[in-house]
């Protein structure tokens, strides 16, 4: 008996459906937290009065700090099933995102793609593109994440 194909016609439905933006607010606290996370020294990210002397005038933020911008709740929105994993990210950074911007993300799941794993078995790649715009709507950044879900008993994809 040959199993059903895991790309559902409601998950076919979403491709290309850009979901509702979701806004962030960017903060010095926030921008130091994160540099102290990743443990990244820059001066840039973590001193004020340095931040202020150089060509930027003020304190901004490492560019990994959009990725992380959401991401929970981007994670539940698009994954039904604990049984999956981060398959990639590839980011275009356009601008510098500073202590006081609010940044607006938006979603669009762009490509599904099905796949059978040797020791896994079906697996789906699901191809996201995340579009970050500031309060000025100038395109800060745009990402393209791709997830791999698995098939378990628990797992329902679409």
């Amino acid at each position: 008996m040959v199993e059903d194909s895991l790309i559902t016609e409601e998950l076919k439905s979403k491709i290309g459906v850009e979901g509702e933006p979701k806004v962030y607010e960017i903060g010095k606290g926030m921008i130091q937290r994160f540099a102290h996370a990743i443990d990244d020294p820059n001066p840039l990210w973590r001193d004020e009065e340095h931040a202020k002397k150089s060509r930027y005038g003020g304190t901004i933020a490492p560019p990994a700090l959009i990725l992380a911008l959401g991401w929970e709740e981007f994670q539940a929105e698009i994954w039904v099933s604990e049984a999956g994993l981060h398959g990639g990210t590839a980011l275009e950074y356009y601008q510098t995102v500073r202590a006081g911007d609010t940044i607006t993300i938006t979603n669009k799941l762009v490509d599904v793609r099905e796949r059978e794993s040797k020791r896994l078995g079906k697996m789906l790649l699901l191809t996201y593109e995340r579009t970050y715009k500031n309060q000025r709507q100038e395109l800060v950044a745009r990402c393209r994440q791709t997830l791999i879900g698995y098939k378990t008993k628990e797992a329902k994809y679409g």
